[in-house]
C-alpha cells in the first residue's frame, strides 16, 4: 500500500526485528497494528554493527510515517541495552556493543533492546499460564513467559545437547541444510519431548523461517505462529515496566 501522508499519531513505534538472515522493520500504533508496509531487506554477510545500523538506515524511510520510540529484537543476548553475544552475526564484532544507544543516536528517539526471540514472543503468547517461544530459523531462540510477563532471558540455544553440539548447531540453518528435512524434524521432535519434560509448560508456539519444514503433528498445545504474528511484541514492549531499559540520546528526555 502506497503512504501518500505521513502519519501524524505520535504513540507510533518503530519495530525492528534483527535476523540472521533479514533485518525487518513497520511501524506500529500503540495497539500493535500495522501503521505501514512490513518490510525487509537482507542481513549483510559481513554483519558487523556498522552494517546493521546502515541497514536500519536504509529500511526507515521506505516506511513513510513518523515514529515515537523504537522497539528492537536483536538474536543474541542483551543486558540493558548492550549486547553480550551475537552467534549468528559477525564473529567477534559485538560483544559489548552499546546498540540500543547507537540507534537512539540515529533517529533522537528512546529505544528499548531485548531479544528477537522475546520481543515476538510478547506479540503471540495468550497470556496465561507458562508458555515458550521456539524459533527455528538461522539458530535457535527462545523466550519464556509467565501469565503475559517475560521471565529473564536463558541463551538456552547454547546448551550442549550431544558431545559436541549445542541447541544452535543441532537445529540451526547449517544443521538443516546437511541432515535434510526428515533428520530435522526427528531432531525437533527430541528437542519438543525434552522441553516438555523439563519445563512443563501450558502451551509451546514455534516459529521462524524453517517452522514451515514441519511435517509431523504438533500436540494440541503446541502452536505454529508466522514472524508477522509477532509484530505486536514491538508494542507491546513499551507497555512493560520501567526495567526494560530505555536509551535515549538526551538522559532528561521521557
Amino acid at each position: 500500500m502506497p503512504v501518500t501522508k505521513k502519519n501524524e499519531n505520535k504513540d507510533n513505534i518503530l519495530s525492528i526485528d534483527i535476523g540472521g538472515t533479514s533485518v525487518k522493520a513497520c511501524i506500529l500504533n500503540s495497539k500493535g497494528d500495522l501503521a505501514s508496509e512490513y518490510k525487509k531487506l537482507p542481513t549483510p554477510k559481513d554483519a558487523t554493527p556498522k552494517a546493521i545500523l546502515e541497514v536500519i538506515q536504509a529500511l526507515v524511510p521506505e516506511l513513510g510515517q513518523d515514529f515515537k520510540k523504537i522497539s528492537v529484537g536483536f538474536p543474541g543476548y542483551v543486558k540493558h541495552g548492550v549486547v553480550e553475544t551475537a552467534p549468528n552475526l559477525a564473529r567477534n564484532k559485538w560483544a559489548g556493543i552499546d546498540l540500543a544507544q547507537q540507534i537512539s543516536n540515529l533517529f533522537d528517539k528512546p529505544v528499548r533492546l531485548v531479544n528477537d526471540a522475546d520481543q515476538q514472543a510478547l506479540g503471540i503468547v495468550a497470556g496465561k499460564g507458562f508458555e515458550i517461544v521456539f524459533t527455528v530459523g538461522t539458530g535457535f531462540g527462545t523466550a519464556l513467559l509467565f501469565d503475559g510477563d517475560l521471565l529473564p532471558h536463558l541463551e538456552l540455544a547454547h546448551l550442549p545437547i550431544t558431545k559436541n553440539k549445542d541447541y544452535d548447531d543441532y537445529l540451526g540453518a547449517k544443521a538443516f541444510a546437511k541432515i535434510g528435512k526428515k533428520d530435522w524434524n526427528e531432531r525437533l521432535k527430541r528437542v519438543i519431548e525434552i522441553y516438555k519434560v523439563v519445563f512443563n509448560y501450558d502451551t509451546l508456539y514455534i516459529g521462524g523461517g524453517n517452522a514451515k519444514e514441519i511435517d509431523f503433528e504438533l500436540e494440541h498445545n503446541i502452536k505454529m505462529v508466522s514472524n508477522k504474528d509477532g509484530i505486536k511484541g514491538g508494542a507491546k514492549l513499551w507497555d512493560l515496566e520501567e526495567k526494560y531499559h530505555v536509551h535515549t540520546t538526551n538522559p532528561n528526555k521521557k
